[in-house]
């Protein structure tokens, strides 16, 4: 019986762990700078021509290696940084699969010359499709320098999925980017066709991140810092002014390994969601700090996947981490001094607090554009009536009050009452003055914002405030929509809804939230359930509650033109102060828009 099994050349298996490591000239870059960074590089040179197709060159200051070490190297699974099975799980290195030099030289012409500082003279080592051509001795300054050329020569069903020059030049650069922001305390350089593609200086993790990503960032990045025992979590993270349309500029390192993991991200985003918009993602360096006993580097050759042991607990460690910074709104000036919510926000007194606050400001009652109204149904009757207002000429409100002391006395807390309210423009925006700054706020948004507040505190107090309707009303669905309506009936009473079969594809509206009480429900419910259709589980309806309450709170405030009293004004900034996120509506889109005096005196040519 002939035999069908046969081993593999060394030079074949080498080729094919190539295809797992070496995907493209980016991948042999991040490969041969980890091993830089692993030897003690302070500073890194990068050369590439053709987008890497015809040349790498990489050059450090390591600690260089020995004639042997050179040659043991180049084979496959020959590392220093590990000995034993048992170093697999406390792995501090960037590399220790031993696959990287090997695979590359399998697939290039290759050469390496390397260095120890106490030696007299350098090694060169020349291979050319995995087989070593020629060993000598050279002259180098102490480190290690290695020339890729010709990449995939050998392995043409590769070469001819390369892309474009300019498509790899920007792969490469992508790399560098993400190898600079891990490292500031490392000088990099990278040079493409002779044209300089990057050259950042030894530096801080700020400075870092500006000479990388924009010289315009450094004022909307806010420092992370949470030094939990178990997981330490710290960096930057940007405001909402400073967004991207995609993942490029999220920087995530564990224990100093760039990672692409979805536990990472995903907590981001979740800490991200009601501050940015849906589809934007926000400039954030963070490097995550645990055990290596509870993460597992080993799982593919590239190294950009990792595994968590408790999975949870990091997400939620690396949320909390980004929430504490993005709750006190560091982009809005004196931000820092606005007390935060208690630590405990399911507290009765809290949620009493928020709940008066929203409510004055959340009762407007929509009326005719520009007329002059009675205050009496819109404000409690502690609260003293002011005096109707009219619309001037130029579409502002002008402020009329019994007494304007009270109008403009100062709030000792917080940045939205502190500003000095000039008027109303076009029933939609309140106009104030914050020293040489004009602040522009949007009221739905942030009406919006102080009535999803108020939803959220009821919903962790227990249910949201529910009012049965005098007249119910019937709504009609499709059947995927009553279907989710039966399968989610106890969560959907617990924000506010009560609905009843009334036959075949027709639903009864009995209650709604109280905040809600007199708008378009029918709507509503038929936006919610067509969202909580395609869900299959309650534990997904709770990852969704935000956004159910973003919407209700979106549907319980008024919009469009809709003037307010100076008591009104008063009353929502104030209002403001009093929840968390105030810079943006639940829905991610600014409260507020600030134009500098310097700004006005160009638009006047004044300067």
């Amino acid at each position: 019986m002939s035999q069908r099994i046969s081993i593999l050349p060394e030079i074949i298996t080498n080729k094919i762990a190539a295809g797992e490591v070496v995907e493209r000239p980016a991948s042999v870059i991040k490969e041969l700078i980890e091993n830089a960074l692993d030897a003690g590089a302070s500073a890194i040179e990068v050369e590439i021509a053709t987008g890497g197709r015809r040349l790498i060159r990489i050059t450090d200051n390591g600690h260089g290696m020995s004639r042997e070490d050179a040659l043991l190297s180049l084979e496959r699974h020959a590392t220093s940084k590990i000995k034993t099975d048992s170093d697999l799980e406390s792995i501090l290195t960037l590399g220790f699969r031993g696959e990287a030099l090997p695979s590359i030289a399998s697939v290039s012409r290759f050469r390496i010359a390397t260095r120890e500082p106490e030696s007299p003279e350098g090694t060169e080592v020349t291979v050319e499709g995995g087989r070593v051509r020629d060993v000598k001795a050279c002259g180098m300054a102490p480190g290690t320098s290695i020339s890729v050329e010709q990449i995939f020569f050998n392995t043409p069903a590769r070469l001819k999925f390369m892309k474009s020059a300019e498509t790899e030049t920007g792969h490469v650069g992508d790399v560098m980017t993400r190898m600079a922001v891990s490292r500031p305390d490392v000088a990099f350089s990278c040079i493409s066709d002779g044209r300089e593609l990057l050259r950042v200086q030894r530096s801080d993790l700020q400075r870092r991140l500006t000479q990388v990503i924009g010289r315009d960032t450094s004022a909307h990045l806010y420092p992370v810092s949470s030094n939990d025992p178990q997981i330490s979590v710290s960096g930057f993270v940007s405001g909402p002014s400073l967004v991207r349309s995609g993942m490029q500029a999220m920087f995530t390192y564990i224990n100093g390994r760039f990672v692409r993991d979805k536990v990472v991200q995903h907590a981001i985003l979740q800490a991200y969601r009601g501050v940015i918009d849906r589809g934007r993602y926000p400039v954030v360096a963070l490097f995550i700090q645990l055990p290596t006993c509870d993460v597992d580097v080993n799982v593919h050759p590239t190294k950009h996947e990792v595994r968590f042991r408790h999975q949870s607990m990091v997400h939620d460690a690396i949320q909390k981490a980004v929430e504490d910074v993005l709750r006190g709104s560091p982009w809005l000036e004196g931000s820092a001094r606005i007390p935060l919510p208690a630590a405990a926000p399911t507290g009765q007194a809290y949620r009493e607090r928020i709940a008066a606050a929203a409510q004055t400001s959340l009762t407007m009652q929509p009326r005719p554009p520009y007329q002059a109204h009675s205050q009496a149904a819109s404000v409690p009757d502690s609260v003293e009536v002011a005096r109707p207002q009219q619309p001037t000429r130029d579409g502002t409100t002008a402020m009329s009050v019994s007494d304007p002391r009270e109008a403009f006395r100062p709030e000792p807390a917080g940045y939205f009452s502190s500003l000095s309210v000039i008027g109303q423009f076009h029933g939609e925006y309140i106009l104030c003055q914050s020293g040489g700054e004009l602040v522009i706020i949007d009221q739905h948004a942030a009406s919006e914002r102080v009535a999803y507040q108020r939803l959220k505190m009821q919903c962790l107090g227990g249910a949201v405030e529910s009012q049965r309707l005098l007249f119910p009303e019937t709504v009609e669905l499709t059947f995927s929509e009553v279907t989710a309506a039966g399968r989610f009936h106890d969560n959907l009473a617990r924000i506010g809804f009560e609905l009843e079969p009334f036959g075949g594809n027709t639903l009864i509206i009995t209650a709604v939230p109280r905040l809600i009480e007199g708008h378009d429900a029918i709507r509503l419910v038929r936006d919610i359930l067509s969202d909580l259709s395609g869900l299959g589980t309650s534990a997904a309806f709770q990852d969704m509650l935000d956004g159910l309450l973003a919407r209700i709170a979106c549907h319980s405030v008024v919009r469009g033109v809709h003037p307010l009293d100076s008591r009104q004004i008063t009353e929502l900034l104030r209002s403001m102060d009093e929840t968390d996120f105030a810079a943006s509506c639940p829905h991610g889109r600014p409260v507020s828009h600030i134009i500098s005096l310097a700004e006005l005196e160009k638009i006047f040519k004044r300067t």
